[in-house]
């Protein structure tokens, strides 16, 4: 079956940075836009950046455009967030995504999600 498996949340500081990670099996892996989306307490989840298959065409919400950088391996299955400049603003449960189109920047465009990693960013 399909799993998506995030790692690299955890506590940092306001301005720091971390880099997350999600190693995808039971799917071929190119064949998939991948993405991530993330929950803050009591909101609803948003998308915060996708990228095509073949990694050439990125996708980033206003939120975090400038300060995230979304990147895939797939010779490795995986996905990355590298994630600088952090505020208090970006905590949440940070989900990794993967769909069939070409691009998504929505729920709507997912198949399968992971099961996400905290990340908080203390002031």
């Amino acid at each position: 079956q399909v799993q998506l498996v995030e790692s690299g949340g955890g506590l940092v500081q306001a301005g720091g940075s971390l880099r997350l990670s999600c190693a995808a099996s039971g799917l071929t892996f190119s064949s998939y836009a991948m993405g991530w989306f993330r929950q803050a307490p009591g909101k609803e989840r948003e998308f915060a950046a996708s990228i095509s298959r073949s990694g050439t065409s990125t996708i980033y919400a206003d939120s975090v455009k400038g300060r995230f950088t979304i990147s895939r391996d797939n010779a490795k299955n995986t996905v990355y967030l590298q994630m600088n400049s952090l505020n208090p603003e970006d905590t949440a449960v940070y989900y990794c995504a993967a769909g069939t189109l070409l691009y998504f920047t929505s729920a709507r465009g997912v198949a399968y999600w992971g099961k996400g990693t905290l990340v908080t960013v203390s002031s």
